[in-house]
């Protein structure tokens, strides 16, 4: 049903960097946080969700410099309704230049009974205490009813009467488990609009996921309802089938705005970059087929399709590439392109640097360009990101020699160059080449962490691209992950290995 009444704008709440990064395989580390935050900062995300303060000293330490270099968004801490919670959230906003406290109890029966074995009138109390002892530090306080999908709405009517009073000044209405359907959640977000007598007192917010395939669905049906707020994530990742995307949101709210007369502040030319990071520092691809920022999601192959598109693109296209960012400039980068053009193409792509990284990026670009004829725009984002989203060096490839064939044994011959400036240098024989360039690390670092995962891509397609190497080892029940990019994929798999390894020991 469409609204004639006048647009109004809602928040876009992003918690890539706290729910998202909660995924399996989905960790980043401090300086890939940063990089992500600045890039939703520039989106222009209302809030960024930075983290769990709590959760680890490591958690409270990344939230802290979040809070430190965002200016233009809310820095929001996730905490439970505990007083140690909120402490650590409250040290890790200090210098946030708009602080959020987030805290969060379940409502549902399951919850109360199996989780935290209390009482509904426990409940209600303890929410009360977190949201009045939290806004001793903040002005600025969500209360969340975790699982609120599975809840009596009259009891998440009563808590929320309750913590607006304390003074929660947002209201959060979680479908924790992805159960609810979106003509079912629009009714919910409404009951509890007409039956929270001080509502008017408090935006309201959902926080939607993905376990049937509806998160996005229930948070624009909610949108239709009333709700002030989106909790979402870049390319929708977060814990089991994932969290709304916010690229998806922003743009049904976008192009459908004549039906449901909403719109966010989101700068949607920002979209893609903001994609194409989130997927480079997680190491997790999006789908071809995903909506928005899926590689499919403007190509055309059936004939007829193509004909229209030729003729209109408006005849298959409901939006445009441009529109989130995608570059409409194809001019081809190669070895004679000079550093004016490069410089305009990484504006394109939503990745402008400065001085020195700039001068840096740039000569690595040129020795691509020697091995390459062309250079494309996956392979431009592969340097940036090599280049910006790391942890210090403990470890740095020097050189290495590799003998294989198929009547001998695979022999690897790897020498580092350690942060203090020393060489160590090692040979080892395996199963393959890569295996024993594995072992040949192992020797010289002393220490056989478990190789969990390995995965071997091209960035683009032809005899000359480039090879990306995602893998992740684990020692002691902790993991770390590293990449490394090459036109040579045994040397990608050695700076992958070697970047995991410089992970480990940075945390150590």
């Amino acid at each position: 049903m469409t609204n004639n009444g006048p647009s109004r704008v809602i928040d876009i709440f992003d918690t890539t960097l706290r729910d998202g990064e909660q995924a399996p395989g989905c960790s980043m580390n401090l300086q890939e946080k940063l990089e992500v935050a600045r890039r939703l900062e520039k989106l222009g995300v209302n809030i960024i969700e930075a983290g769990f303060p709590a959760s680890s000293p490591g958690d409270l330490e990344s939230v802290k410099a979040i809070a430190g270099i965002i200016k233009d968004c809310t820095v929001a801490g996730l905490c439970r309704s505990l007083e140690k919670d909120i402490d650590a959230g409250s040290e890790a906003l200090a210098k946030a230049a708009h602080p959020r406290i987030h805290v969060f109890l379940a409502t549902s029966p399951i919850h109360l009974e199996y989780k935290l074995k209390m009482t509904p009138d426990q409940m209600v109390e303890q929410a009360v205490a977190a949201v009045k002892y939290a806004k001793k530090f903040c002005s600025d306080v969500e209360f969340s009813a975790e699982d609120a999908s599975r809840s009596d709405p009259d009891f998440i009517c009563r808590v929320f009467k309750a913590v607006i009073d304390a003074g929660a000044v947002v209201v959060n209405i979680p479908d924790t488990t992805g159960y609810a359907m979106p003509e079912e959640f629009a009714g919910l977000v409404r009951y509890i609009k007409e039956h929270t007598l001080n509502i008017d007192k408090a935006k309201v917010s959902m926080h939607c996921h993905n376990d049937l395939g509806l998160a996005v669905a229930n948070s624009l049906a909610a949108v239709g309802a009333g709700a002030d707020q989106v909790e979402c994530t870049i390319n929708g990742i977060g814990e089991r089938a994932g969290n709304a995307s916010l690229e998806e949101i922003v743009m049904g709210l976008r192009v459908r705005k004549d039906y449901l007369q909403v719109d966010t502040r989101i700068d949607t030319a920002q979209i893609y970059a903001a994609s194409r990071l989130v997927s480079k520092v997680t190491g997790v691809n999006v789908q071809p087929n995903k909506a928005i920022v899926g590689e499919n999601a403007f190509a055309h192959e059936a004939g007829v399709h193509q004909h229209g598109v030729m003729a209109n693109r408006a005849t298959y296209e409901i939006m445009t590439p441009e529109s989130i960012g995608i570059p409409k400039n194809r001019m081809v980068l190669g070895k004679h392109s000079g550093r004016h053009a490069f410089e305009e193409r990484l504006k394109d792509l939503g990745l402008a640097l400065e001085d020195p990284a700039l001068e840096e990026l740039f000569n690595r670009f040129k020795i691509l360009a020697d091995k390459k004829k062309v250079v494309s725009d996956r392979d431009i984002e592969a340097l940036v990101m090599e280049n910006s989203a790391s942890t210090p060096e403990t470890y740095k490839l020097d050189r290495w020699v590799v003998n294989s064939g198929s009547s001998l044994s695979s022999t690897s011959t790897i020498r580092l160059q350690h942060k203090d400036g020393g060489f160590l240098e090692q040979v080892a024989v395996g199963h393959g080449p890569i295996d024993a360039s594995f072992k040949a690390i192992n020797q010289i670092i002393r220490k056989e962490p478990e190789l969990e995962n390995y995965e071997l891509k091209a960035i683009t397609g032809g005899e000359d691209a480039q090879g990306e190497t995602w893998v992740q080892i684990g020692r002691q029940g902790r993991h770390w992950k590293g990449r490394g990019i090459s036109t040579d994929v045994l040397e990608s798999s050695i700076k992958a290995y070697i970047a995991a390894i410089n992970n480990m020991e940075w945390f150590k």
